[in-house]
């Protein structure tokens, strides 16, 4: 993978709003991308040929409660690996510096529980069950 480069930062604003498109995300405003991109606890980017081709977050209030957010490959560099990539980024920052008392939550959309269950996620169901507010 000597074509990728991960950067240890989410990517820019532009990047994310058209990679969020691009991978089958929910839309996000510029002013939207520019306010919760500020709010990032760790982020990670991948970089082809300087295109953002993959990116990841974490969320949260750095002690009790954090979110992966915004797992994303765009289309023509899926199956290559780099959402795993992204997702050990992620988990070796909140394994490094996260309290272990820490609970890690996200949303799994279609067939990605299956990248998600690599790292250690499991189904809260039936025992508690997500929900979501779409404002």
């Amino acid at each position: 993978m000597s074509d990728y480069e991960l950067v240890p930062e989410p990517p820019d604003v532009d990047s994310y709003v058209k990679l969020r498109a691009a991978a089958g995300l929910s839309k996000r405003s510029r002013r939207a991308a520019e306010v919760g991109l500020a709010g990032t606890w760790f982020g990670v980017h991948v970089v082809h040929r300087d295109r953002v081709v993959a990116m990841g977050r974490v969320i949260g209030d750095g002690g009790s409660f954090f979110q992966v957010v915004d797992v994303a490959v765009a289309p023509d560099f899926q199956g290559k690996g780099l959402g795993k990539q992204v997702m050990g980024a992620l988990m070796d920052r909140l394994r490094e510096k996260a309290p272990s008392t820490a609970q890690v939550t996200l949303l799994a959309d279609g067939t990605a529980g299956r990248l998600y269950e690599k790292f250690g996620f499991r189904s809260t169901a039936p025992g508690s069950i997500g929900m979501l507010l779409q404002l």
